[in-house]
């Protein structure tokens, strides 16, 4: 499968404007995200996407390809959408898989990549794969996390920024989060983009509802690894120092 990367990527973020350039450290979070993403050796190429400038300057300096795109788009994949779009018409060759990449997981690992795409691989079946993360109870009740609860077949049954499930009198059932590594089949990711914007999508603010609210299925897969996306000022502070003494740092030049 020829695979690429794509980071999406905006300044107007109405929690957190400005965010992707927003430091951690000495590098800016976007940065962050491109030079870990970069480490995995199953892309075939890694982009930024983009509808602002500073963006495009800052990509330029760190030598990342940038693909700029409409300025209306509301949600990060119908973004990925037109940036696959533009790179295959650039390159002349098919892509068979898209990472969409969120510019606000400045924690992720390069192996997270290696997880998330597991089932495209492994079953023409699956249009698009998730990963989500065990959450605590405090975490549930944090509107910025997007909560997830599945079939058992590990399918979505539902996104959500509310606690799901409530767990009264069932400490059993685990919590989980979406982590925004997100692969689609090419061919679905021009499919979903397509779709009608739906109801439960627009009340969530959560791309994935659209696939289900259409008929489609979600696959999910759980990660072990630990990682906070960046949505508020605090969470900026709170991964600055989570990222203190980061292994991945040393190799970010090593791609």
């Amino acid at each position: 499968m020829k695979v690429v990367g794509v980071i999406p990527a905006r300044m107007g973020s109405s929690r957190f404007p400005g965010k992707p350039l927003a430091m951690i450290g000495d590098v800016p979070m976007l940065g962050h995200v491109y030079f870990r993403s970069r480490l995995n050796r199953r892309l075939d190429a890694l982009y930024i996407a983009t509808c602002d400038p500073e963006i495009r300057r800052y990509a330029l300096e760190i030598g990342a390809e940038c693909v700029m795109t409409s300025s209306e788009h509301e949600r990060a994949s119908d973004r990925t959408a037109e940036a696959v779009g533009t790179i295959e018409r650039r390159s002349a060759a098919a892509i068979d898989a898209a990472v969409m990449i969120q510019g606000d997981e400045p924690m992720i690992d390069p192996a997270m990549i290696d997880e998330a795409m597991a089932p495209l691989a492994g079953d023409p079946s699956v249009q698009v794969v998730n990963l989500m993360a065990a959450i605590d109870d405090d975490a549930a009740r944090d509107a910025s996390e997007i909560k997830v609860v599945c079939d058992r077949n590990g399918d979505a049954l539902y996104f959500s920024r509310h606690p799901i499930p409530c767990r009264r009198g069932t400490p059993e059932v685990a919590l989980y989060k979406q982590v925004c590594v997100i692969p689609f089949r090419r061919t679905f990711l021009d499919t979903f983009s397509g779709l009608e914007p739906t109801p439960l999508e627009r009340a969530e603010s959560i791309d994935m509802l659209r696939a289900l609210e259409h008929g489609y299925r979600v696959r999910m897969v759980k990660t072990a690894y630990v990682t906070r996306s960046v949505d508020t000022l605090e969470d900026l502070i709170a991964v600055t120092s989570l990222m203190g003494k980061d292994a991945l740092l040393a190799r970010y030049g090593a791609a």
